[in-house]
């Protein structure tokens, strides 16, 4: 239709050229308008969820109001009391001197009979206070101190004692409880298929409370985890005791495992 409508016409003029193009160049805008209005959308797009992103990992910071604080009023002095003294009983006391002949005896001592002395304490001066013959006069110290301090607390932990701690029940009752236990897991124990005896060693406090075990043999088998995990889950120990007193002590017990065989 454009070659009928240039027939004899000078086509090298641009408006045959412009009409010809003009369908490319109406794609070719299109194209570039589509593209274009992509970009400013995507960059809408990218630029609210950049502005999102990076308001949600900026720290925040609130604001902070410094306000005066009162100082407050000093705390009052601890009062510790004096040390308590206990001050001994007064007793009745007789002066008595052994009998000796001389010339000249001093006449102005009073010479007590036997009689006199019976519920007294015998002494060299004369002294009124309580009288019994059960009463007996309390030890001076030299310091002349009259505070009685109190026994002190042992917190050393003892190898060796007077008398072992004790599982509750004795002897007896420890050899059902490892049997109760060896039971529980009698089938880990057949499967390692290892007999033996694990000692154990363990620290039990003054209030019996049991701590610090470890086996001393077959370390890393079976048995021994066993043997630990049921000392230390088992109930408290009777402590030890040295110089009639509960102390914290070192214990050893061996517990044995022997693997029946099928007959």
């Amino acid at each position: 239709m454009l070659d009928i409508l240039f027939e004899h016409m000078n086509k090298d003029y641009g408006a045959y050229k412009l009409r010809k193009d003009y369908n490319k160049r109406l794609k070719l805008a299109l194209l570039i308008t589509t593209v274009l209005a992509i970009f400013s959308v995507g960059g809408m797009w990218i630029g609210k969820a950049w502005a999102a992103y990076r308001d949600s990992h900026r720290l925040h910071m609130d604001e902070v109001n410094l306000s005066a604080i009162a100082d407050k009023a000093p705390k009052p002095p601890v009062f510790i009391p004096p040390p308590r003294t206990v001050q001994p009983p007064r007793i009745h006391i007789e002066q008595f001197t052994a009998i000796k002949l001389v010339d000249q005896p001093h006449q102005d001592k009073q010479v007590h009979d036997m009689d006199d002395l019976s519920d007294a304490a015998i002494g060299k001066i004369n002294q009124a206070g309580m009288a019994g013959p059960d009463v007996v006069n309390p030890p001076k110290s030299d310091n002349g101190s009259k505070v009685v301090a109190s026994p002190q607390e042992d917190e050393r932990t003892f190898t060796k004692v007077e008398v072992d701690a004790q599982f509750p029940g004795g002897d007896a009752a420890w050899i059902a409880y490892v049997t109760k236990a060896m039971n529980t897991h009698i089938d880990e124990l057949q499967e390692e298929g290892k007999s033996g005896t694990v000692e154990l060693q363990f620290i039990v406090d003054k209030d019996g409370v049991v701590s610090d075990v470890e086996a001393l043999t077959m370390q890393g088998t079976k048995l021994a985890e066993i043997a630990v995990n049921a000392l230390r889950r088992g109930p408290h120990w009777k402590p030890a005791q040295q110089n009639g007193r509960f102390v914290k002590a070192y214990r050893k017990q061996k517990v044995t495992f022997q693997i029946q065989e099928d007959q």
